[in-house]
């Protein structure tokens, strides 16, 4: 009997659905295979895969900011995570007003030292206080160059006696890496590199809950088992009998957890916060929201690493091969200058003052931070947009001739590491900013900034120069630059809440 033309649609849309379900289920892994592929054959492309290392990099093409300025790379990228599971303004407003969910298990690079040396490692890399770090703590490390200038941050968890496992930025890995590895101590080293950079899955899961109405979700997912966790302390508990961990902080200057625990229990986790998180109208952070969390929470997540200048770094150089973020890494933004010393920052002005250990001299740089803190001369603050000047530089991206450069939502970044040049009305530089970008929140378009002491007053009027005139990378346009004014707000912009509840 011939198939009757209702009959026939009907088992096509059953076959179309059923090859789009079994797409659906299979694509997170598929968009991770496909993008750790891609990248590593972007790396085996570059043409600075001739040199052995980051000393012969710079030596070949005739320096730091030739090297940096000549780089084809784009923004530090997010892989895996949808770019919105609704859409990146609710998903911006729920770590303010609801709850927030964002998957960090992708995009990070984490490094486990094991041994009696271990901690000793950490104590020279870090600058903050580490003569005691009980089992069950978290600690900022932050670190910086002999001379005083900002390497990289991150955090590391103690997860056990002589057991720990730093996270964060790949410098900031990097750098502790090396001296784990060159330093003869007792000390056993694993690395566990971002899928962007290898196949297979993640090794453990990373989800953050945070927002004002986080720690109520999280009783009723833990059934009851959420201990009582301190600020930056780790604590155990269960969710539907799996053992999850969970350090006490935000990303976002809110309430917040950071969970994890091994791979294999990621699907049982996830569906449970789903389901509970449902009762609370949580959102999933999509890769568009998810870096905009810097723009309140005011952290500097990558700024010009302090690696490329002296001879004292030159060791660490010659150590670090090609494939990493120091050596294939782009800066972009208006600030021409030729000395790579002026694209850095130093842990004093990024806000870290309080938590550079006066009482120890055993760390890198401590010299050079005692005569910055004494000595401090810039400082953060948020740079906030003209609103007239932000639509003209819109207008112009798309209708001048030759126009501005564009300016994406809800992030305006299109390199690794960006810098924009801040100057006051006569037009002398006064500072440099690097993430500039939408928060709902805030309702405004900002800018995370450094600037001089005497410009910091919140409510001082300033002028951002919008645009980038060199023109090698493909991620920049043809385009002009434009002075847009902004009046400096505090950093960060909202106040923290992160230690109270």
């Amino acid at each position: 009997m011939p198939v009757r033309p209702h009959m026939w649609f009907r088992k096509c849309i059953y076959f179309v659905f059923e090859d789009v379900m079994t797409m659906l289920v299979n694509s997170r892994r598929a968009l991770e295979k496909t993008y750790s592929i891609t990248t590593g054959r972007d790396v085996m492309k570059t043409p600075l895969m001739k040199y052995k290392n980051l000393e012969e990099a710079l030596q070949g093409v005739g320096g730091p900011v030739k090297l940096l300025r000549g780089s084809q790379t784009g923004p530090y990228v997010f892989p895996v995570a949808a770019p919105e599971y609704t859409n990146w303004r609710d998903e911006q407003r729920a770590w303010k007003n609801g709850v927030a969910l964002l998957n960090l298990s992708y995009h990070m690079t984490d490094l486990y030292l094991r041994g009696p040396d271990a901690l000793k490692v950490l104590q020279k890399v870090g600058l903050t206080k580490m003569t005691t770090f009980p089992v069950n703590r978290g600690k900022q490390l932050i670190a910086s160059s002999p001379d005083g200038y900002l390497i990289g941050d991150g955090i590391v968890f103690h997860l056990e006696q002589d057991y720990f496992r730093v996270v964060g930025p790949p410098v900031i890995v990097d750098w502790t890496q090396y001296h784990a590895e060159t330093s003869g101590y007792d000390i056993e080293i694993d690395r566990d590199e971002t899928v962007a950079f290898r196949p297979g899955e993640p090794r453990i899961y990373i989800y953050q809950i945070q927002g004002p109405h986080a720690l109520e979700m999280m009783k009723e997912v833990t059934d009851g088992t959420l201990p009582e966790i301190g600020f930056f302390a780790i604590g155990d508990f269960t969710i539907r009998g799996k053992k999850v961990r969970a350090l006490r902080h935000g990303m976002a200057g809110t309430a917040g957890f950071e969970m994890f625990g091994p791979w294999e229990d990621q699907e049982v986790i996830m569906d449970a916060l789903e389901e509970v998180g449902a009762k609370y109208d949580m959102k999933k952070i999509g890769s568009l929201a998810y870096p905009t969390t810097t723009l309140e929470s005011s952290w500097m997540p990558l700024p010009v690493p302090a690696v490329y200048h002296g001879e004292q770094m030159k060791p660490f150089r010659e150590w670090l091969t090609i494939p990493h973020i120091e050596v294939l890494g782009s800066v972009g933004g208006s600030l021409a200058s030729t000395n790579i010393e002026d694209y850095y920052m130093d842990p004093v002005e990024v806000g870290y003052s309080r938590l550079i250990d006066q009482q120890r001299d055993d760390y890198i740089g401590y010299e050079a931070l005692k005569g910055r803190v004494a000595n401090q001369t810039r400082t953060k603050v948020t740079l906030v947009w003209n609103r007239d000047d932000l639509m003209k530089v819109i207008h112009d991206s798309l209708y001048a001739d030759p126009p501005a450069r564009f300016v994406n939502f809800p992030l305006a970044t299109y390199s690794t590491f960006h810098v924009d040049d801040v100057r006051d009305r006569n037009g002398k530089s006064v500072g440099i900013a690097q993430y500039s970008g939408f928060t709902a929140n805030a309702n405004e378009f900002v800018s995370l900034s450094i600037v001089d002491l005497e410009y910091a007053t919140p409510g001082t009027e300033l002028t951002l120069l919008w645009g980038e005139q060199e023109l090698r990378r493909p991620t920049i346009e043809k385009n002009t630059l434009r002075e847009v004014r902004v009046t400096v707000a505090p950093a960060p912009y909202f106040e923290k809440i992160i230690k109270k509840d």
